[in-house]
């Protein structure tokens, strides 16, 4: 399901208070918990995941890690009680995954629940926290891109030519596979945009169009797609 731009799969359960999602396997007994796509597109881009060392039956609510981003410090926490049986280390190393792949790679926890891991108790279904989840996309002015920029290049009333230069200036502080969100007023751009990543070797994720303005997600290449130029 997309909600407003985002994505709200169907195959799990929600905990809308704690901005967290509950996947039953198939024993029965044991669940995998993430954080929800809204949580970090609101975040920005994560920098650390910090597993606190419980034992046993952990109560709802109470937080079994903590995340760090550009942008705030937060717990992620369990929406029913249950025993913390397996800790994903790769966001531990990559905390990107909570940002760039969190309902797949980016997975937090498997716990096992008590009372059974399909009991929906305290969780909801997608198609019930969607109608709130699209207000609160509204009132944090979330954007839900497939990649989680850097930074966001904003350049208003500037032709396309100097809004590329200014790219290409910010594009080369990156590290190859980072993106940057530009955003440009520049009514050519779709077509300058097209002739740009042919000649650079940078690649357009996504392009969304918000009244008159043009919004990019760039991701930086390595300069090997670049179009070479003709010889004659």
């Amino acid at each position: 399901m997309d909600v407003a731009g985002c994505l709200l799969p169907d195959d799990r359960l929600y905990d809308f208070e704690h901005e967290v999602w509950w996947k039953p396997e198939g024993d029965g007994s044991t669940a995998v918990v993430g954080v929800m796509a809204t949580f970090g597109a609101f975040a920005g881009p994560f920098r650390e995941v910090v597993f606190r060392p419980v034992e046993g039956p952990v109560a709802a609510g109470r937080s079994v890690a903590t995340v760090e981003s550009v942008r705030l410090t937060g717990a992620v926490r369990l929406p029913r009680t249950a025993e913390v049986v397996e800790r994903n280390l790769a966001v531990v190393r990559r905390p990107r995954l909570l940002n760039d792949a969190p309902y797949g790679e980016g997975w937090v926890v498997r716990v096992r629940a008590e009372g059974g891991a399909t009991d929906p108790t305290q969780l909801e279904s997608a198609a019930r926290v969607a109608p709130r989840l699209e207000e609160r996309i509204r009132a944090r002015r979330i954007r839900c891109w497939p990649r989680t920029p850097e930074v966001e290049l904003s350049e208003i009333g500037l032709e396309c030519s100097a809004v590329l230069v200014k790219l290409n200036e910010e594009l080369a502080r990156h590290a190859v596979g980072e993106a940057i969100l530009l955003v440009t007023d520049d009514p050519t751009s779709p077509i300058e945009m097209v002739r740009w990543t042919d000649q650079t070797g940078h690649t357009v994720l996504a392009h969304r169009r918000d009244g008159t303005l043009h919004q990019f997600l760039v991701e930086r290449g390595d300069g090997s797609a670049a179009r070479r130029p003709r010889r004659d």
